[in-house]
């Protein structure tokens, strides 16, 4: 039988990995049992390929959770210069796109060999191909059953993830297990996720390949947020990284909000009006839009013919909408095509410090498993360190 070891890390994602590796370089007996043929999957396809390993701009209120301040303990504690440190350390070469996105010039597959090169460094044994069973806790050791064998450990870190992208194999095990030692969840919604259109809205589909730089705005009270980037229409309904954004603050019934044009002037068609009075009123929105997109509003609004025929009122409603369009979605693409999830292990019976559990003593959960979800834009992988680092330093 192998020896118990001080931690057994289930799942070998961006958190695992470098939950690992850290508490391996602290001198930590440490296995990693990941039921994947390969680690860090979800890390292979982010950033198409590229891997977005995290955000500059990141801060607390760039997170969704049902405690808006759990993520505050982790995130000062190891911050995105942290990780770029160690990314510049292993020579991977990086650049930043727009929002404060920092990528890898080259492949994904270079921020998956650091980690494993660190886990190697720390000593800490990585396994694939195993398939959890049971899990079980007595006399201060944990027991988890796999095909090879029972493993058994002092301290039990829950990093397997949420259910995005089933595709990649990736289940709700993480909330079974935390129910199974009493830790609440909460429910899981899919997030950074396309919406899908319905009703009247559906004439908007037409518009399927087009895109425009908008803002997009969702949610109620302190929840509501506004994006500023670019709106895709699709075929079934609206996507781009707005949306997406916006897609993690939107609840059933609620809708979203899109102003065309953020950066016009508050009169800018009276304005156009005066300038060309006889352009057609489709040809000046064509001016700031795509040319689709342009046509398929003013269709909407009902503004045929000339500017100079349109009444200031109508002109004034026009610009009104076009600030504030609404849709109102009748769903979204699911966790197959969601990015994250929003929810998840909650965070009340958790330590912010160490992300251990309050009832169970040696249980840990770490990164997406837990209910704190970013921003697009390397935000969720700023968490996966973040909170690997929290728990690592407490094991």
């Amino acid at each position: 039988m192998e020896p118990v070891h001080d931690a057994i890390i289930l799942g070998g994602g961006a958190a695992g990995l470098f939950c690992a590796a850290r508490a391996g370089q602290r001198g930590r007996n440490v296995v990693v049992l990941e039921k994947a043929s390969e680690v860090g999957r979800k890390i292979l396809i982010s950033g198409g390929g590229r891997c977005n390993f995290t955000n500059i701009h990141t801060a607390p209120d760039r997170y969704i959770s049902a405690n808006p301040h759990f993520a505050k303990s982790a995130l000062a504690r190891y911050t995105p210069r942290d990780f770029l440190d160690l990314v510049e350390a292993h020579g991977i070469p990086w650049h930043e796109k727009t929002l404060g996105q920092l990528f890898c010039d080259g492949s994904a597959r270079q921020i998956v060999a650091m980690l494993l090169a660190e886990c190697a460094k720390g000593g800490a044994v990585v396994r694939t191909g195993q398939e959890v069973g049971a899990v079980d806790h007595a006399d201060g050791v944990f027991t988890v059953a796999t095909q090879q064998g029972p493993v058994r450990g002092r301290a039990l870190v829950i990093a397997t993830g949420g259910p995005s992208i089933p595709k990649m194999g990736a289940t709700g095990f993480a909330y079974d297990l935390a129910r199974r030692f009493g830790l609440k969840v909460v429910e899981p919604r899919p997030a950074l996720v396309p919406l899908t259109l319905g009703g009247e809205d559906v004439l908007f589909r037409e518009l399927s390949g087009v895109a425009a730089p908008v803002a997009a705005s969702a949610g109620t009270g302190s929840s509501k947020a506004r994006f500023r980037e670019a709106a895709l229409f699709t075929h079934r309904g609206l996507s781009g990284p707005a949306i997406l954004q916006v897609s993690s603050y939107w609840k059933h019934g609620e809708p979203v909000t899109i102003d065309f044009l953020p950066d016009a002037d508050a009169d800018w068609l009276l304005d156009a009006k005066r300038a060309q009075p006889r352009a057609a009123v489709r040809t000046v929105l064509r001016g700031p839009l795509p040319e689709r997109l342009a046509d398929a509003l003013a269709g909407r609004l009902g503004l045929d013919g000339a500017m100079a025929a349109q009444t200031d009122k109508v002109l004034r409603g026009a610009q009104e909408r076009l600030r504030a369009w609404p849709f109102h979605p009748n769903g979204t693409e699911g966790f197959a095509k969601a990015e994250v999830t929003v929810g998840g292990i909650a965070t009340a019976g958790l330590s912010s410090q160490t992300m251990a559990a309050r009832g169970v003593p040696g249980l840990y959960a770490i990164g997406e498993a837990v209910d704190v979800t970013g921003w697009l834009g390397g935000y969720n992988f700023q968490w996966a360190w973040a909170s690997a680092a929290a728990a690592a330093a407490a094991l």
